[in-house]
């Protein structure tokens, strides 16, 4: 079953839970920086989290926990464009050891993967979010209460379906 993003809800198995999106919306076309999230149906990838911040997850999928020399490579001059990373990196990467808790817990979704086209967009993850519900860079965002509750129901078959 694939967990389905529609209309400010992310909506899986039984559960109709809110969420946030790209600054610029849901689009076909994207490209890096532009703050839209991809639409299309992906698969998922890799759980990362802090385990300073979650001592335990129930989970299915692999899962890796977030160091603080870790971060996402933006930067399309790389070789490592939309891959994980170790600083100290010579190119442009955003850290995923952050303060703000957004990335305590967060799936890789597998946008722009097989293969990686620079420049057609980069780190897009299912991550935290506040009560603010503000929009992001092109990443789904949901509560840390509703990301517990569907996390032990995700497997290596899930699916997310960004409408």
């Amino acid at each position: 079953m694939n967990i389905i993003i529609k209309k400010n809800h992310l909506l899986y198995k039984g559960y109709k839970l809110k969420c946030c999106f790209g600054k610029s919306g849901i689009k076909s076309l994207k490209k890096e920086g532009d703050f839209r999230t991809p639409k299309g149906i992906f698969y998922l990838g890799v759980l990362y989290y802090r385990k300073d911040r979650n001592k335990f997850l129930k989970t299915k999928i692999k899962k890796k926990i977030i160091k603080k020399n870790m971060g996402w490579c933006d930067d399309i001059n790389s070789k490592k464009y939309n891959q994980e990373i170790k600083f100290p990196f010579k190119h442009r990467a955003e850290n995923l050891y952050r303060i703000d808790k957004k990335y305590d817990i967060l799936i890789n979704i597998k946008y722009n993967h097989y293969p990686i086209v620079k420049g057609k967009g980069s780190g897009i993850f299912l991550h935290l979010t506040n009560k603010e519900y503000k929009p992001t860079r092109g990443c789904i965002a949901i509560l840390k209460k509703d990301f517990l509750k569907i996390l032990p129901l995700i497997d290596n078959k899930t699916k997310i379906s960004i409408k």
